[in-house]
């Protein structure tokens, strides 16, 4: 059977399943199997074993397992990405948030570019970071068992701190030290799980989706991870629900933090917070702890 032909059956098999995007599944699929990029598709037939193994993808797929679980990789801007049961699966969105990050430690010294992040997961941002801008020193933490493999495997030969900790423990040393906290954190409001894509739940691990009646809780706690770790002048990035824009501004800002803004995504909804750290709140309390 011609590759073309078995990516047209699988895609028909996908779309009775009522998947909502059967080719490029069926596409990622296929060209995992036989080890080539796109535009070489209509060019091989399957080897019988290819075939098998197609199929066996297919089914799979079709029974609702991600296509990033079924090939064990995910992209992430110009990186490719370990990933599986237990671990959250980068998305576009978050891809504008280190595009921001990139833009501000390219503006700072490189005597300025300590960066933690927080909620780490894959290591997609850290990852991405790493790659694109030298200079940096690079410090992250993730505090599942289960996705603490994917981290330290993604971030394999990357100059970088990991620590299996809670973030609000992580770091001390670096109190005040900070020059950037980045992190996507789970932030789905509890009452929203009902309502939510089975494409996502049971899908993504539940502490890396959701966090509290308000989707907050892991918010607040970024906040305050942030305002103990960054300098005067440093900044916190974070990812959050389109319906939280108004919380996550108030909370990112006035004594602690300034300059908050919101930023939309790809689909121009709200999707990330950037504050800077107040230098004067900053001063008034011990490390950062500032009332």
């Amino acid at each position: 059977m011609r590759a073309r032909d078995a990516m047209t059956r699988a895609a028909g098999t996908l779309h009775a399943a009522g998947l909502p995007s059967p080719v490029p599944d069926a596409r990622i699929l296929l060209t995992h199997v036989l080890g080539s990029n796109h535009a070489l598709l209509i060019v091989p037939d399957l080897t019988d074993s290819q075939r098998t193994e197609f199929n066996h993808m297919v089914s799979r797929r079709a029974s609702g397992e991600p296509v990033q679980h079924i090939t064990g990789v995910a992209p992430f801007r110009y990186e490719e990405l370990r990933v599986g049961p237990g671990v959250f699966i980068p998305r576009p969105e978050t891809e504008l948030l280190v595009e921001e990050a990139l833009h501000m430690l390219a503006a700072r010294p490189v005597t300025e570019r300590r960066v933690v992040e927080l909620c780490a997961g894959s290591g997609a941002i850290t990852l991405s970071l790493a790659k694109e801008l030298g200079g940096l020193q690079l410090h992250a933490v993730e505090i599942s068992d289960r996705a603490w493999p994917y981290l330290v495997e993604n971030l394999e030969g990357v100059d970088v701190e990991l620590r299996h900790d809670d973030m609000t423990n992580a770091f001390h040393e670096l109190d005040a030290l900070v020059d950037l906290v980045i992190a996507n954190p789970p932030y789905v409001p509890e009452m929203d799980r009902e309502i939510l894509p089975s494409d996502v739940v049971g899908v993504d691990p539940e502490g890396a989706l959701f966090s509290g009646a308000d989707g907050m809780d892991a918010l607040r706690a970024v906040h305050d991870v942030a305002r103990r770790l960054l300098r005067p002048g440093g900044w916190v990035m974070a990812e959050h629900d389109e319906k939280q824009s108004t919380d996550v501004l108030e909370l990112f800002g006035s004594p602690d933090f300034e300059s908050t803004v919101d930023h939309r995504d790809l689909n121009d909804r709200p999707r990330y917070v950037v504050a800077q750290r107040s230098g004067d709140a900053q001063r008034a309390g011990v490390a950062g702890l500032a009332p």
